[in-house]
């Protein structure tokens, strides 16, 4: 892992180079692909909130390689799955490779890291009730 490339986290999950108020962020009712609705930024985490409600968050990410969060923990479970790339993610110090296709659910108040083995992107699913 690359510490320059690591965000911290406090608190509840970041929302990196995200600015955007609480709904629902994309047309509805329309089809369209996840993986080509973000795009990667050199030497940065790039993320677009889909879904924004009190209950839960859906959010899509994208990760330069090299990039990463460090270790914390949430009060809720996530599900994390891979678009595009590779990710290694931490859960109580054991560490897990996912490519594109595979998910994981990181259990609530459990700490977490995750590091881009090489550029990735994840769809993170945060249920809060």
């Amino acid at each position: 892992m690359r510490d320059q490339g690591k965000i911290a986290v406090f608190g509840e999950h970041p929302r990196v180079l995200n600015m955007e108020k609480k709904g629902v962020k994309i047309p509805t009712k329309r089809v369209f692909n996840l993986a080509e609705s973000i795009d990667y930024q050199n030497g940065a985490i790039v993320s677009k909130t889909i879904i924004d409600h009190e209950t839960g968050t859906v959010t899509l990410f994208a990760f330069d390689k090299g990039q990463g969060l460090s270790e914390h923990t949430v009060p809720f479970d996530a599900l994390v799955y891979v678009l595009d790339g590779k990710v290694n993610i931490t859960i109580e110090g054991e560490v897990f490779e996912l490519k594109a296709g595979e998910a994981i659910i990181m259990p609530a108040n459990r700490p977490h890291a995750v590091d881009a083995v090489e550029k990735f992107k994840m769809l993170l699913t945060l249920i809060r009730s």
